[in-house]
């Protein structure tokens, strides 16, 4: 491993200071790009304006043109955190916005697969509907819109996905990435491309004169939009945003500043106690003071929790779980996803151990990794293969697929990956250029640069194998396969207090805009394993000794070591002290 110490500018870090942010916090806004107060801003009114993103105005009509004339409207939802807040989100939005008939519909993983297919469009129109509405999926269902629209239902699909080589032929599409789009924040999840449709409707609504400026009448309908409804006060749409920003986070989209801006208001708001009663019962299901959320709390628990439910279960009791007004019920289901949860987690567990065995197999200990690491099992849950093969890339910092035997019926033949990646290796790029030189191995692919997930045969896991070593052997060189660690170089004694811990997690913090993690010589006092499997440390830190603890680490550190470390605080006996969590060290 290589620690690496992020440059300060200095003049940019001078200026944050001197309009008033602290020292610390411009240290390490200057180092992630921050060159002025005002990009600190993160009030509503500094959001990227919908007029930019490409189909909003047309979905806008579309749904306002659907909701006037009585019609029908089912969501089709994804099965992880962004898409089950997306359809939260949609589904909350929308009846404020006076839908009066609304669905939603999740794909199972195992069954159907994932995105909207051609089996998934008959279901929705089944179910009576009209205009599909996709969330967090649909920009690669060519087939299914094309089902769709043979059914006579109207398709509109919102996505914030990377668009293949033919776009889906639904009336309307919504994602900044689709080709065309000026849309600033490509980095816009799923559920953020739904507030934005959202806050488009709201807008065509007004024009239409569907509202009022003050409050609703008591009686008598205004306006052929208005149809039979009275006018009414125009409705406040900030209440979704805790649902935007618990997605945002949990989807791991890159933090841009917008992105950043709705995840502030998000936990504004949550942390004021004005959160959905499903979100208020994760955070207690996880043992979480909502009053001091942070985007931690979004990425290590209540998003797990929510992805659970897609990967194990039915993503509909998250969904669920988030729309329900009912605090009883809201409680029970937190508590039944947390339990899952619980499952997950020891699923997961194990086929950690297995594929970290198979992955040891693969090289001798004196040997470097392969460029690429394919792993598959025929016990592997197809629900945690995405978690597994991420432990595996963190562990030997490698592109890495792991492979489970699909449990729909009439595919046992086939394998479902999910694959991580490391930076410098796009790996939706890869898998494009597996397909081009192996056509007919990859049966489905998709994905992001970091992220990705494909379907083969299992009689192609070898071809896919070398396949994609071998992409991976031209395109990563020696410097891109050592890992290298971003740290913010030295932490100041005077800043190792819990008040700036606390000060530091209320911040926003996330993919893009990393963590604040420190570095520097330390001397190791004494180290002991902790259910052996941490390494718990007493240090010298500048002259004074810190408790530090390494999550994971078994294997002793010398006694003189550069760590690199988070800031936490613990308390014992009512006394909050600062703790090192160790992130790495160079030796």
């Amino acid at each position: 491993m290589k620690i690496i110490t992020r440059e300060i500018p200095p003049r940019a870090a001078w200026a944050l200071e001197q309009a008033g942010v602290h020292p610390l916090l411009a240290r390490l806004y200057a180092a992630r790009g921050i060159l002025g107060k005002d990009e600190l801003d993160d009030g509503l009114a500094r959001l990227l304006p919908p007029s930019g993103m490409k189909g909003l105005h047309e979905a806008a009509v579309l749904l306002a043109d659907s909701i006037a004339a009585g019609k029908k409207l089912c969501v089709v939802a994804d099965y992880d955190c962004d898409g089950a807040t997306a359809c939260a989100v949609a589904i909350r939005g929308l009846r404020l916005l006076g839908a009066r008939h609304l669905d939603y519909l999740v794909p199972d993983r195992v069954v159907d697969g994932y995105g909207l297919t051609p089996p998934i469009a008959a279901r929705v129109k089944e179910r009576g509907a009209d205009l599909l509405i996709t969330v967090d999926n649909g920009i690669a269902s060519v087939e299914g819109v094309a089902a769709a629209n043979a059914l006579g239902l109207q398709v509109l699909v919102t996505d914030h996905h990377l668009p293949g080589p033919q776009l889906p032929d639904a009336a309307v599409i919504v994602n900044p990435n689709q080709p065309g789009c000026g849309f600033e924040s490509k980095s816009i999840a799923g559920v953020g491309v739904m507030f934005y449709v959202l806050l488009a409707l709201r807008s065509e609504l007004r024009q239409r004169g569907v509202f009022d400026g003050g409050p609703a009448p008591s009686g008598g309908a205004v306006g052929e939009a208005a149809s039979v409804e009275a006018l009414r006060p125009q409705p406040k749409l900030d209440a979704l945003l805790p649902l935007v920003a618990l997605g945002t986070v949990a989807d791991v989209v890159k933090l841009d500043p917008n992105n950043r801006r709705l995840v502030a208001q998000g936990l504004k708001r949550i942390r004021a106690g004005a959160l959905p009663c499903g979100m208020a019962g994760l955070f207690t299901a996880a043992a979480r003071d909502p009053r001091v959320a942070t985007t931690f709390d979004f990425g290590f628990a209540l998003g797990p929790r929510v992805n659970a439910a897609g990967r194990l279960a039915d993503m509909t009791l998250g969904i669920e779980c988030l729309l329900t007004d009912d605090t009883a019920r809201a409680n029970e289901l937190a508590r039944a996803l947390d339990g899952i949860n619980r499952e997950r987690r020891d699923i997961e567990g194990g086929m950690r151990e297995q594929a970290m065995h198979i992955v040891d197999s693969l090289f001798d200990e004196s040997e470097e990794p392969p460029p690429a690491i394919c792993v598959f099992d025929p016990d592997f849950h197809e629900g945690v293969v995405g978690i597994v093969a991420s432990r595996i890339k963190d562990r030997r910092h490698r592109p890495t697929f792991v492979f489970a035997a699909s449990q729909a019926p009439g595919k046992e033949h086939e394998l479902k990956g999910s694959g991580r990646s490391i930076p410098g290796f796009h790996l939706r790029d890869a898998l494009d250029l597996v397909a081009k030189r192996h056509p007919g191995v990859l049966l489905r692919f998709g994905g992001h640069a970091m992220a990705a997930g494909c379907t083969i045969a299992q009689e192609h896991l070898d071809v896919f194998d070398q396949a994609l070593a071998q992409v991976a052997q031209e395109w990563l060189d020696a410097a891109t396969l050592m890992r290298r660690l971003h740290t913010d170089g030295p932490l100041a004694a005077e800043y190792r207090r819990p008040d700036l811990v606390d000060t530091l997690h209320h911040e926003v913090w996330g993919q893009g805009f990393a963590a604040p993690v420190f570095s520097e010589d330390v001397e190791i006092i004494s180290q002991k394993l902790v259910a052996d499997k941490h390494l718990q440390i007493k240090l010298r830190h500048q002259g004074e000794p810190v408790d530090g603890i390494w999550f994971g680490r078994t294997e002793p550190l010398p006694s003189r070591v550069k760590l690199a470390f988070r800031l936490d605080a613990d308390e014992w006996q009512g006394v909050r002290r600062v703790r090192f969590l160790v992130e790495g060290a160079e030796y």
